[in-house]
């Protein structure tokens, strides 16, 4: 900004400037008081719903809203992150006679009731601070309800001269209302009211130190580690805004006015860390969400939280939890009481980027912008030379998000791809809505559609299959034909987030279908056979070490079998092994493939074989701090590569997610078609328009 030096004026700056400034800050301080507002109706609707226990977080709220389970998931892992840092500080310190927790930016909090109706607050007192209109606001609901001024008790009527800035003052219990740029006014008022610098503390900031500008948030930083002899400083917030979720996030927050400064300066754990070392602090852990939920959440509540309510965003859930941090920093007596470690078993990875890898992104040339293109959980498939056909998934729809019915065509003419919708015309209107769904292509310009849910509760049953004639191969003389198959034998369970590919088994063609999930079973370990000339399920014997369970893998036909790689597992751990099933004279045999260099674990990408090669295009992870964008896999060698891909020519964020995409052998691309997903509630992104990935020449 012009004029501004940290977060002072420089020399000359106009006082016409400066109440300029200070009107445009002061708009900027209510934008950021705004997210208190949002964020306590969220912590309302997750702890109504089951996930976490706290009857107080309502009476913050006229109204309870119940907010999407993706929303409900990112709240309750960020209280239970809390709740352990509350919990080992007041553990630690259960010895000493006078304790102080001290929540900066508490907003509508409800931490101090909920501990005290619990009996956890002996010898402990609590102070929040946030900003004056919101302390003011608060103290008005805490004085209108009977059961939080009873856990309040008595009321201190010692007053500070400050008093204009303490809104509420009990024994146990200090809200206060004061800027905490401000800091030597916050560091007066805090040891007007009693605060205690020798007595061990825990100081807690919730996403408030991200929306000051660096200058001041390092002061509090730095103020708290010099003034407190022996305390914790907690810290939950953003990190990594430079991939595509983190760009998403990045606009949502400056849409509203509450730019996220720390994230330019400290991007990451290791920057955060390094911060807070600087400034004083003796010790300093953290971890991001991933790590948190799969190290510190016991298997028995996580599969309670599976059980509250139907859950199929895995991808938005693993990608948000990557965005967010707990930290932990910590000097004189507390140095060790609360440390953050990733999980022994969870080793990060990180892409090569002394000498990187690039591959070449580009936007796919379309005659015009259709927004039937925008979609994820879809399929595509080459129905003939330069034609795909798109099915399902959910997207764009007259002005408005929802699942997609009927197909979409692309085909090629030179460098330019024209795109038709195929709605109701003839059989089309077999094709209702369903996500997840497989749609595999064989011979004759045929498709057979299988499986896939309109909710997490109701899976599709039914298997279609589509005839697609060419004719002069322009869009208008394309025609489609949809009937579905009456399948003899017994049908697999219905399910979603599965795969099926063609294999050659006795030089027959069948389908094999091979994983996902359903809405009993949080992940399928079976296989079936169908045969594409009669559709009956087919018995054909496989042996070999059988693959981890696992859904949103990839699969590819290679060597009349099938190529598995990656997928999330049992345990929601996304899985590095590649299996090939391959023929044999008496059936199919497992036979892993052993991969060596980096192969990052990875679910919800893509994936094509071209000259013995695997090509793995994007996917989701929880162990790497850069998204896996596109993994080589040679294999006769079993020697894996890492690639970024190079969007200078995209003007949009690239999600690598819930795409699909296509691979064309003569030009060495593959098409991506669609992508994105639901941000957590940053909104929903879905990628603007195909795009061309050119695949690197390797001998």
């Amino acid at each position: 900004m012009i004029g501004e030096q940290g977060d002072g004026e420089s020399v000359g700056t106009s006082a016409g400037n400066k109440r300029c400034r200070n009107k445009q800050q002061a708009g900027k301080d209510v934008a950021v008081q705004g997210t208190n507002d949002s964020s306590i109706v969220s912590k309302c609707s997750m702890a109504s719903l089951g996930y976490f226990n706290d009857g107080f977080l309502k009476g913050f709220v006229n109204k309870t809203t119940r907010r999407a389970p993706l929303i409900n998931r990112g709240y309750y892992v960020r209280a239970k992150a809390v709740d352990y840092s509350l919990h080992c500080f007041l553990q630690k310190t259960a010895s000493y006679s006078q304790r102080q927790i001290l929540s900066l930016g508490a907003g509508f909090d409800s931490l101090y009731f909920r501990l005290k109706a619990s009996g956890e607050l002996e010898n402990v007192i609590v102070y929040e601070v946030d900003f004056p209109d919101v302390v003011q606001r608060k103290a008005t609901l805490i004085k209108n309800k009977q059961e939080f001024m009873e856990l309040i008790g008595c009321m201190n009527e010692i007053k500070p001269a400050q008093m204009d800035n303490l809104y509420l003052c009990g024994l146990d219990y200090k809200l206060l209302g004061i800027d905490m740029t401000e800091i030597v006014d916050l560091d007066n008022l805090l040891m007007e009211t009693g605060l205690n610098p020798a007595c061990p503390t825990l100081l807690l900031s919730e996403v408030v130190l991200t929306y000051m500008r660096d200058a001041s948030s390092s002061a509090v930083i730095h103020w708290a580690a010099n003034r407190f002899s022996s305390a914790i400083f907690v810290v939950y917030e953003q990190i990594r805004p430079d991939d595509p979720f983190g760009q998403v996030m990045q606009q949502h927050f400056t849409h509203l006015n509450s730019t996220l400064h720390a994230l330019t300066q400290f991007p990451g754990k290791e920057a955060q860390r390094k911060r807070f070392l600087s400034e004083g602090w003796e010790e300093c852990h953290c971890i991001d969400m991933n790590e948190f939920y799969t190290g510190f959440i016991p298997e028995q509540e996580k599969r309670r939280i599976e059980m509250l309510e139907p859950f199929d965003e895995y991808e938005e859930w693993h990608l948000k939890c990557s965005h967010y941090l707990i930290l932990s920093a910590s000097k004189g007596d507390l140095k060790t009481c609360l440390s953050f470690h990733p999980p022994p078993d969870f080793h990060a990875i990180k892409l090569d980027t002394f000498d990187p890898l690039w591959i070449c992104v580009s936007p796919c040339e379309i005659e015009s912008e259709n927004p039937l293109l925008r979609r994820f959980a879809h399929c595509s498939s080459l129905i003939a030379p330069n034609i795909v056909l798109i099915s399902g998934g959910f997207g764009s729809r007259a002005g408005h998000h929802g699942r997609l019915r009927g197909a979409t065509l692309m085909t090629k003419s030179g460098p330019v791809w024209k795109c038709s919708f195929v709605g109701n015309e003839g059989s089309i209107h077999l094709l209702t809505e369903r996500m997840f769904h497989s749609m595999t292509s064989f011979c004759d310009s045929c498709c057979v559609i299988f499986g896939g849910r309109t909710s997490p509760l109701k899976p599709v049953t039914s298997v279609l299959l589509l005839k697609c004639e060419v004719g002069d191969g322009t869009i208008s003389s394309i025609s489609l034909s949809v009937k579905e198959i009456e399948c003899i034998g017994t049908a697999p369970s219905p399910r979603w987030r599965h795969t099926a590919t063609e294999v050659i088994y006795k030089g027959q063609r069948y389908l094999f279908i091979y994983g996902g999930r359903s809405p009993k079973e949080m992940v399928l370990n079976d296989w079936h056979f169908l045969n594409l000339e009669d559709y009956s399920w087919a018995d054909i014997p496989v042996i070999g070490p059988t693959p981890e369970s696992r859904h949103s893998h990839s699969a590819c036909s290679w060597k009349g079998g099938v190529l598995i790689a990656g997928g999330l597992g049992a345990t929601q751990i996304p899985l590095a092994s590649v299996f090939h099933l391959r023929p044999t004279q008496s059936g199919f045999f497992w036979n892993r493939i052993e991969v060596t260099g980096s192969f990052i674990p990875r679910y919800s990408h893509t994936a094509h074989i071209l000259d013995d090669k695997l090509f793995l295009l994007g996917g989701v992870t929880i162990y790497s701090d850069s998204i896996p964008e596109v993994t080589l896999i040679d294999l006769k060698t079993g020697q894996s590569l890492d690639y970024h891909i190079n969007t200078n020519l995209v003007k949009w964020p690239v999600m690598l997610h819930n795409h699909s995409s296509v691979l064309l052998v003569k030009e060495r691309q593959v098409l991506v078609v669609g992508g994105g997903g639901n941000c957590f509630s940053f909104g929903t992104h879905l990628n603007h328009q195909p795009v061309l990935l050119q695949l690197p020449e390797i001998k």
